[in-house]
């Protein structure tokens, strides 16, 4: 009797795992992709940067850059279009091998509204109606001006109205021997001829690099370094420093910083360490988080630099550096400052020139498309990226620098020869390589920080 019970259990048991596995291999009749989520269309609207034989690149709204194959030829650079697309968009690279195009549209726009293209989730995005409504109004001249951030020439003035700049670096050498009152006037000056108020930024990173500072006249003493103010400090006196510095850039007319580095740095025979805290990445993020929420308020943006982090490389001022460290090396030791930054609501950062071979061995940072993706996708930035400026040794002798930072993903462009950047950029747009669609963007990018900074109100003309 016992046998026959067991043999009973012991034949429904099976009955019902000849069941389950009879529904899982119906569903996967059915289904015969198992994994869902990869066989979901979706859909991606992005701009057109470059063209190649069957090949798109692409920057999607949240500035991603993408190379999709199979994309068909009729397309050029400009069009805005609308992918459709199983499989999977890996963000953490630009060549995509498991994105499988199903269709590809061109994107219908009003000229009047906010194209879906230019739409993002990103700091600025309250002010891109209004970019945008003013972008519209202005010269393919006044926008290429826009996107650059020009070393202050003597000339200024007359400079600044022929080519429409988007704002100045000043050094220590423009500030050098003036009064309070002359330097005001010099800014006021520039601001009053522009017909778009400009950026006014200067490095005032103290210790090491100063601008203002370097001139008694101005700051009775030069500003310390970040190392010095923790020394004496800690984060409190950083505090108080990056307060008090502001209201001083503020009063001579100054809106943005270049600074903090906040490259981690602990190689005392460093290139970068007399310029960074000199703490390990928990500190030095704590340092980032510490500046930038205490800029908030100030009417003086500042900058983290220099992304992904300068290490302990040589100095890219006078020739290219190579910086042989793991993307894994970088997540770990140098992204959590950016990462606190961003978090605190930084409004920029500057990329440095450093060539990491083991992420983009082709391109310095600064125009590697594969560094901007991992800013804006793994960090999650949507502020504005800024160059180092591309006359610098590192970038000074590659061919059309100034194109390729902008098809890297730069929405900022410093640069000393503004005039040599404004004819290559006039260039590529005659010869296809760039459309006016992206000077647009670039443009409304910039002019959406203006107006979050209040330097342009919604009445201005």
């Amino acid at each position: 009797m016992l046998d026959k019970k067991k043999i009973i259990v012991a034949s429904f048991l099976v009955f019902l795992m000849v069941l389950v596995a009879g529904i899982y291999f119906f569903v996967d009749l059915k289904n015969p992709d198992t994994n869902k989520e990869e066989e979901e269309q979706s859909r991606l609207v992005s701009t057109v940067l470059h063209v190649s034989g069957n090949e798109l690149t692409i920057q999607d709204a949240n500035h991603g850059i993408y190379t999709i194959s199979n994309a068909g030829t009729d397309f050029k650079v400009g069009d805005h279009i609308a992918i459709l697309y199983t499989g999977i968009l890996d963000r953490s690279v630009v060549k995509q091998s498991e994105l499988v195009v199903q269709e590809i549209e061109k994107v219908k726009e009003s000229s009047n509204v906010l194209p879906e293209s230019l739409q993002d989730d990103g700091i600025f995005k309250n002010y891109y109606s209004a970019a945008y409504k003013k972008v519209k109004s202005l010269s393919l001249d006044e926008k290429i001006g826009q996107i650059l951030l020009a070393r202050y020439p003597e000339n200024g003035v007359s400079e600044m109205q022929k080519y429409h700049l988007g704002g100045y670096v000043f050094f220590a050498k423009d500030f050098a021997k003036k009064t309070e009152d002359q330097v005001k006037q010099m800014i006021r000056d520039l601001q009053n001829n522009a017909s778009i108020p400009l950026f006014t930024a200067v490095d005032e990173e103290g210790g090491k690099v100063i601008r203002i500072s370097s001139n008694p006249n101005l700051v009775a003493s030069p500003y310390p370094s970040s190392q010095s103010l923790y020394q004496s400090g800690g984060f409190d006196a950083i505090r108080d420093n990056t307060i008090d510095k502001s209201r001083v850039l503020k009063n001579l007319g100054l809106n943005i910083n270049l600074a903090p580095v906040v490259d981690v740095s602990t190689d005392k025979n460093a290139y970068m360490y007399d310029r960074t805290i000199g703490l390990d990445t928990a500190k030095t993020s704590q340092y980032a988080k510490t500046v930038i929420e205490a800029s908030h308020g100030t009417s003086v943006s500042y900058t983290l630099k220099h992304f992904p982090g300068y290490g302990n490389n040589a100095d890219t001022h006078q020739s290219a550096t190579t910086d042989t460290r793991t993307l894994e090396n970088l997540k770990d030791n140098d992204f959590p400052p950016f990462e606190a930054g961003i978090k605190a609501r930084a409004e920029a950062i500057l990329v440095s020139h450093n060539t990491l071979t083991n992420i983009d061995s082709k391109n310095p940072a600064s125009l590697s498309p594969t560094i901007h993706n991992l800013l804006r996708n793994d960090l999650g930035f949507t502020g504005i990226v800024i160059t180092d400026d591309i006359a610098m040794g590192a970038t000074a002798t590659i061919d059309h620098a100034t194109v390729k930072a902008i098809q890297a993903g730069n929405d900022l462009i410093i640069t000393t020869d503004y005039q040599g950047s404004i004819k290559e950029i006039k260039d590529a747009l005659n010869k296809g390589e760039l459309s006016e669609a992206m000077i647009d963007k670039l443009a409304l990018r910039v002019l959406a920080w203006k107006y979050y900074k209040g330097l342009l109100f919604d009445n201005e003309k």
